[in-house]
């Protein structure tokens, strides 16, 4: 098969692109991601393997269909990067992964929690010029704390246990989880601000839906405890990312710790350190000494780079041979 590879990075030509050459693929790769710009270079091409920063709206699906591409194969989970609804139109189908490591993004939750309550950044920069003083560095043991995980898939279950690891009482709310699935011996609480209101941690391990669209906001985040550590791994825009900066300032939060941003399309994944970017709510944001935040980095290991690329291939595979496994949408 034909396949146009995009958003190209130098981990994709170190696992992905030798396991979809291996497979017996035609391969193309470029750097840029797709957009309206940059469609045209899939013409001809059968399938595109797709990442979650490309442009994959009406306008550009319809003119990957215009020029003969009948696949895309998402090499993620989350598909709110597509207009699924253009595409089923257009007759192209979409495929994903719904899960590669859970334990990868589990533990950079935990790791900007732990960052976070025990002043790491700040403790280590300040190390480096030779300040030693404990000042401003007081955490709290996580131990016996509470914890409400929003969503409870893959994920969330796999920041659940790692958190009862370290003693913590886990809430979790997820409406969407059918009461079979949900975490044995977890509290699943029917109202999420009653939960906020009881936690001293959150995690959110949700995908974006409309219904999940900034289900963080002003009116929920007034339930929060002024000690609260807020942590989203999931999606950036699951949170309202301005009324999380007024909660900062006002007190009402007492850290925010993010793998995503909401408006990270335009900026993650790429060196802006040269040319600067115009984002005044995140320049805004990361000016606050409690907010720590990663580049989308949190699924980037070597375990979870090589199940997308063996996902990735079986998703070909199948679509080549007429199959439609669970991951075809």
């Amino acid at each position: 098969m034909k396949i146009l590879v995009t958003g190209v990075a130098q981990h994709d030509l170190d696992t992905l692109i030798p396991a979809l050459t291996k497979a017996g693929h035609d391969i193309e790769t470029t750097s840029d991601m797709l957009s309206l710009q940059t469609v045209q270079r899939a013409q001809g091409f059968e399938a595109v393997v797709t990442f979650v920063c490309d442009d994959l709206s009406a306008a550009v699906i319809n003119a990957l269909a215009a020029a003969g591409v009948k696949l895309i194969a998402q090499r993620a989970a989350g598909v709110d990067n597509i207009d699924l609804a253009a595409a089923h139109q257009a007759g192209i189908q979409i495929a994903r992964i719904p899960a590669y490591s859970p334990y990868a993004v589990a533990e950079q939750a935990v790791a900007l929690l732990l960052s976070l309550n025990r002043h790491i950044p700040h403790a280590y920069q300040r190390v480096l010029h030779g300040n030693f003083s404990l000042q401003g560095l007081r955490g709290f043991d996580l131990h016996g704390k509470t914890v409400l995980v929003v969503g409870t898939g893959r994920i969330g279950q796999a920041f659940t246990r790692i958190m009862q690891g370290f003693g913590c009482v886990v809430l979790a709310y997820d409406p969407a989880m059918p009461v079979a699935h949900r975490i044995p011996q977890i509290e699943y609480i029917d109202e999420l601000a009653d939960g906020i209101a009881r936690a001293r941690i959150i995690s959110l391990h949700c995908p974006l839906l409309p219904e999940t669209r900034h289900i963080i906001n002003a009116a929920m985040l007034e339930n929060c405890h002024p000690d609260t550590i807020l942590i989203n791994t999931s999606r950036g825009a699951v949170v309202d990312t301005a009324a999380v900066l007024a909660a900062l300032k006002q007190g009402h939060l007492a850290a925010y710790g993010a793998d995503v941003y909401e408006n990270e399309s335009c900026l993650f994944f790429r060196d802006c350190s040269i040319t600067g970017y115009e984002d005044t709510l995140l320049k805004e944001l990361l000016t606050l000494p409690n907010v720590l935040l990663t580049p989308h980095q949190a699924f980037f290991t070597i375990e979870a780079l090589e199940a997308i690329a063996a996902a990735t291939v079986q998703n070909l595979t199948d679509y080549s041979a007429g199959r439609r496994s669970g991951n075809f949408l």
